[in-house]
């Protein structure tokens, strides 16, 4: 980061911290922003944390005495940190040579998160620009929680290194609750924070699946709190919940489940298996055992995970308190013959083994000095042992039946065994159970290869664990003796993952490789359209083309979130929540979606990458709002866009306008161009790029024009699409070129291209809100949400070229109330121009502007153009406007409506439509501007 703080000399400081004397030294917490996908500062999710360091922008970190070596004791990994230097030291030569806290902030956040358990490394600190002392701090996070905890955390901590007279800090409950436990205390901090990162996590095995769906570039969504993910996108996607997956089947999965009830199935196939009776009752228990022969295994019939498993039973006794404890589980149990042998668990996935592992049961080994109880411990400070499935092994649990297993073996919890004795703890193998792994994989004979792969496709899983009881599973079940003993669904990948001996296996790549066979695409286009006007009305037209080539279209406009042609949520739905909502429906083939500023902003976009991206104009719109103070940083949101175009996509960009045709240096993918100009082709960039080959389209004499590989060919004329009124509406004959541009660079044909524009009509239907024209009673009434100065220059050209002669343009028009004063008074002397009379309105939602305040800044600058105070009316909303524009309004007039509530006021303007003549007399509003 750039330091740009006044200097300090030396001398100052080195008396001490205890002499410094500072004003206003409190830090501040401005605001936080969670990005979930590309953004202003980067493609990858992060937290920004917008800091004021106050008077410590005063204070870089080599004029504080002892505060990194402070630092770096609490947190030793710091010392690792390559920062600008790329190599290990790197940040601790930055705050030797004098960083700013800012910076260390965002280092600490980083760290705290890692030592967590966290995979994070990434962050970056910026200042602000125009705003000295103020910082944006970014860095990666595993999950937003924990991420936000960590943030508040790390500013805790270094604040608490400081001299007292720095540490006062405001707005850290923007962050969240602050953990339970002291702001230097950094051990505890950890682990409170390993708790957030694993309660918020995904355990090994969904962990290891959507790694390795993120490495095939597939893109992995977390539909819940557990472990719900859906890989791919829209009708492309698949899910997973652990290692069931999407093909996994309902039968075989309830089949598994049923244990005896697979065994007979394995039997009747040919496959060994113990002998087994299913009991209801002690008695029927002792009976079954007594029939097949003692030892024997009792278990719940529906159990998993080796709970109520009891293996190696020898008499009666035995069998009861088994039977007990299986019962306990399930109303059925089974009684089962003991194989010979130990545990072996094979991976079966699609027809095929990719892992084996033998499965030691829980255990300790005596060293003559501790008790069981205490080896236990010992055994569960491993730091691979967590509780459940958080880590790779399971703590081992001291519970009833531990103490069963060791007193059938006349042993108990106190007891201290002779070194090197190995004490079972368990009779199942489970890792679940305080278990461990032996890879195998290598080891495995053919035979109990194909025995397992037969048993897979007999219970008809497509993921299966297949539990062999074997003495030695490098020997065929036929010599040794052994079978199978259970199959099962959702079986556990942390054995193979990270086996406690042996080989690691990557069983996460064939089952994704199994989702998604070689071919298979995962991810459904997206296209996705930004600009300052004219998105609305280009992303339906895109959408009326694709759907026209045969796809299920879902988009997304200010209106509302649409499916296959049907409105599914009414919402200003031009932000990531909405394209995400689209992503996630499986009924959908293409994606086109309208994103606004606001939600790049916010928390970036709903997509990680598209397929088509295109930046329709960029003009003066929200300025003074989140640091977009000109037209330029508003280029720079709106070119995250066709940043985050696929390598093997392409960027749509506007010829005409000098900020789009700037952003062609940082675009991805390929560059389409397309201009309204009649003289495109003979201007660059256009001429330059057709002459290499490239691809851009323009409005011909008679014609849009398509370019490709030095080649031209014509889509249809521009007059004969509805939408631009017969080529009059200027604005939609470029949103016409965009959509074309977009959808024949994706490949659609151009004739599907041309009959897609061609139905499009500007109507209520087609496009809502967007130029709709009804004529009624000799009055022809225009609704058009412009609601910027651009979009109200492009729709007083058209008004011009509609006006009849003799007749009046009435218009009804408003801003929100966090615009400028100077915006509010521009766009007053605008409608000024553009209208005979003037409705101004105000609300919905004035954002804290008082009632009036808005109305009258905009008259204030009507008056100002010299416009006739009688010709300007002041209303409270649009409701009450658009009356006063219909009951003012003459055969011959044009009645133009900008509307916020675009449904409400098009039912107003339908029920004039279709109501009787009115009776026309000459009155004043109820409402009116009163000068002076």
């Amino acid at each position: 980061m750039t330091m740009n703080a006044n200097d300090v000399s030396g001398a100052a400081i080195r008396t001490g911290p205890a002499s410094l004397r500072v004003t206003g030294a409190t830090m501040r917490v401005i605001e936080r922003n969670v990005y979930r996908g590309p953004h202003l500062y980067s493609a990858r999710p992060m937290i920004r944390v917008r800091l004021d360091l106050g008077a410590l922008e005063q204070w870089p970190t080599d004029r504080l005495p002892g505060f990194a070596d402070a630092l770096v004791e609490q947190l030793p990994g710091l010392a690792s940190h390559g920062c600008s230097y790329g190599e290990p030291g790197g940040f601790l030569k930055r705050m030797e040579e004098g960083t700013w806290v800012g910076h260390v902030i965002e280092h600490v956040a980083i760290e705290l998160q890692a030592r967590a358990g966290a995979d994070v490394t990434r962050g970056k600190t910026r200042s602000v620009k125009d705003r000295p002392g103020v910082y944006d701090i970014l860095f990666c996070y595993a999950d937003e929680r924990s991420g936000l905890a960590a943030a508040r955390a790390a500013i805790a901590l270094v604040t608490a290194l400081l001299p007292p007279q720095f540490q006062a800090v405001e707005g850290l409950d923007r962050l969240g609750p602050a953990l339970e436990t002291r702001p230097d205390d950094s051990d505890q901090i950890i682990a409170l924070l390993g708790k957030m990162v694993i309660t918020n996590g995904l355990g090994p095995s969904t962990a290891a699946l959507v790694a390795e769906a993120r490495r095939r570039h597939i893109p992995a969504m977390r539909l819940d709190t557990a472990s719900l993910i859906q890989f791919g996108t829209g009708s492309r996607q698949r899910r997973i919940r652990a290692s069931v997956t999407s093909a996994t089947s309902l039968i075989g999965a309830e089949l598994a489940a049923n244990k005896h009830a697979a065994k007979d199935l394995l039997k009747a196939a040919g496959l060994p298996v113990p002998r087994g009776e299913v009991v209801r009752t002690e008695d029927e228990a002792i009976a079954a055992a007594q029939r097949i022969g003692w030892p024997v295994v009792i278990k719940p019939l529906d159990g998993n995970q080796g709970r109520g498993v009891t293996t190696g039973l020898g008499n009666e006794t035995q069998a009861i308190e088994a039977f007990e404890r299986a019962a306990a589980i399930s109303r059925r149990v089974i009684v089962e013959q003991q194989l010979p042998g130990t545990d072996h668990r094979l991976l079966v996935v699609a027809g095929q083994l990719v892992a084996v592992a033998e499965r030691v049961p829980a255990h300790v080994i005596g060293d003559g000095r501790h008790s069981i109880g205490e080896l236990i411990d010992i055994v569960n400070a491993d730091s691979r042992r967590g509780a459940g499935h958080e880590a790779v092994l399971t703590r081992i649990r001291i519970d009833d039946a531990l103490h069963h297993f060791l007193e059938q073996y006349g042993r108990s919890i106190s007891g201290i065994p002779d070194a090197g004795t190995r004490i079972w703890l368990r009779g199942a193998a489970n890792l679940s159970t305080g278990g461990t792994a032996i890879d195998r994989t290598d080891d495995v004979h053919p035979d109990n290869i194909a025995i397992a792969i037969q048993a897979a496709a007999t219970i008809g899983l497509d993921v299966a664990g297949i539990d062999m009881m074997t003495p030695d599973i490098s020997r065929s079940l036929a010599e040794t003796g052994g079978g199978i003993v259970e199959v099962n669904a959702a079986p556990g990948l942390r054995m193979h993952i990270a086996p406690s001996e042996g080989t690691p296996r990557d069983v996460a790549a064939p089952i994704v490789a199994s989702l998604f066979t070689k071919g298979a695409k995962s991810r459904i286009p997206i296209f996705a359209i930004t600009g300052t006007n004219g998105k609305t009305t280009t992303v339906r037209m895109v959408a009326k083309i694709l759907a026209g080539a045969g796809k299920r279209v879902g988009f997304t406009t200010t209106t509302g979130v649409y499916v296959d042609g049907r409105k599914q949520v009414k919402s200003d739905a031009s932000g990531p929540q909405s394209a995400r909502m689209i992503l996630r429906n499986p009924t959908v083939d293409a994606a086109v979606f309208e994103t606004a500023r606001g939600g790049i902003l916010r928390e970036g976009l709903g997509f990680d990458a598209c397929d088509v991206g295109a930046v329709l104009n960029v003009t003066a719109d929200h300025l003074g709002m989140k640091d977009i103070h000109s037209v330029e940083d508003l280029a720079r949101v709106k070119s995250v866009v066709v940043e985050s175009v696929k390598r093997s996509g392409y960027s749509i960009l506007n010829a005409d306008d000098p900020l789009t045709v700037k952003m062609a240096r940082h675009a991805r993918g390929e560059i389409v161009w397309f201009s309204g100009a009649a003289d495109a082709v003979e201007r660059n960039p256009i001429r330059n790029h057709i002459e290499g080959g490239g691809m851009a389209v323009v409005c011909g004499s008679n014609s849009i024009l398509f370019y490709k590989d030095g080649e031209r060919f014509p889509v249809l004329p521009g007059s004969e699409i509805p939408a631009t009124l017969g080529g009059a509406a200027a604005f939609n004959v470029l949103n016409a070129l965009a959509a074309t541009a977009m959808t024949a660079a994706y490949g659609i044909p151009l004739p599907t291209i041309a009959a897609g524009l061609a139905a499009f009509q500007p109507s209520f239907e087609d496009s809502p809100g967007r130029l709709n024209i009804v004529e009624a009673h000799g009055v022809k009434v225009v609704v058009d949400y412009a609601h910027n100065p651009a979009a109200l220059d492009a729709l007083s050209i058209l008004l011009e070229k509609l006006r009849p002669a003799g007749g009046r343009i009435l218009g009804m028009i408003g801003l929100p109330g966090d615009r400028r004063d100077s915006d509010l008074r521009d766009v007053g002397a605008q409608a000024a121009g553009m209208f005979d009379e003037i409705m101004f309105r105000e609300g919905p939602d004035n954002r804290g502007r008082a009632l009036g305040s808005i109305n009258a800044l905009m008259a204030e600058g009507a008056l100002a153009a010299g416009k006739d105070p009688a010709s300007i009316h002041c209303l409270a909303n649009e409701h009450d406007a658009t009356d006063c524009c219909l009951e003012r309004a003459r055969p011959g007039d044009i009645v133009v409506l900008t509307p916020t509530d675009i449904e409400g006021i098009w039912a107003r303007v339908q029920r004039f439509a279709n109501s009787p003549a009115p009776k026309r007399e000459e009155r004043s509003p109820v409402l009116g501007y009163a000068h002076g």
